[in-house]
């Protein structure tokens, strides 16, 4: 199981958010700085959001996401306003290892099929944003039907992996909530990664034995509530 450090930039800053509200951001500081940091420490990837790629600013940040993505040899992700087939042409011609397509996943599914026909399905991961098992995008403002119905479908489609954030305890710091993907993980094949709510190695231990790839750590990390180390430690156990 691997696990990713969220560098989470809006407006220039690292910052993490609380229920995906701009709002409620907590600041950081240089986001280059902190994927450095986290690369030093032994992560074995980043999760890196363009959030002012989410709330519509697509452009934003751009250049300095790609000027630490060209600084760094590890695996990067990149979700936050991928809107187009051009939009991820760009970041995966750019050295993002993998993007993240969630909105524009569900308003135009064929998108999945074309980036992964012509990228390979590795370098394609869609997005599951989920409340109370609805799929939820545009900023997690509008429900758009059962996460399992989606997850299934993008599968199909051939994307080689699946983010599912649980909206319900993203950013809260209260831990994970473990049934739902269970489910997920009971439904499809393709490898998934998760966030949200992962506040301790405990966390990270159960989601291992549930199936998960992956973790994305973003406010405990940054809060000091959970140490990389700690996570990882568990994450390679008996590796």
């Amino acid at each position: 199981m691997e696990i990713y450090p969220a560098v989470d930039i809006l407006d220039g800053r690292c910052v993490q958010l609380v229920q995906g509200r701009p709002e409620a951001a907590t600041v950081y500081g240089d986001p280059a700085a902190w994927a450095h940091r986290w690369l030093d420490q032994g992560a074995d990837g980043l999760h890196v959001v363009n959030l002012d790629g989410a709330f519509g600013r697509a452009r934003k940040n751009a250049d300095l996401i790609r000027a630490f993505t060209r600084d760094t040899e590890t695996f990067v992700e990149l979700g936050g306003g991928i809107r187009s087939v051009e939009d991820a042409a760009g970041w995966l011609d750019a050295g993002v290892d993998r993007v993240i397509v969630s909105t524009q996943a569900v308003r135009e599914p064929e998108i999945v099929r074309t980036l992964s026909d012509e990228f390979g399905g590795e370098r394609v991961m869609a997005g599951i944003d989920a409340r109370a098992g609805e799929v939820m995008i545009e900023g997690w403002e509008r429900p758009a039907g059962s996460y399992l119905s989606w997850a299934e479908r993008f599968e199909s489609l051939g994307a080689g992996s699946l983010l599912y954030t649980n909206v319900d305890v993203e950013g809260l710091q209260q831990g994970v909530a473990i049934e739902p993907v269970a489910e997920l993980l009971r439904r499809v094949k393709v490898p998934v990664v998760v966030s949200g709510g992962i506040s301790s190695p405990g966390d990270v231990a159960a989601l291992r034995k549930a199936g998960a790839v992956g973790a994305v750590l973003g406010s405990a990390l940054y809060a000091g509530k959970v140490r990389l180390s700690e996570a990882m430690e568990v994450a390679h156990a008996n590796e």
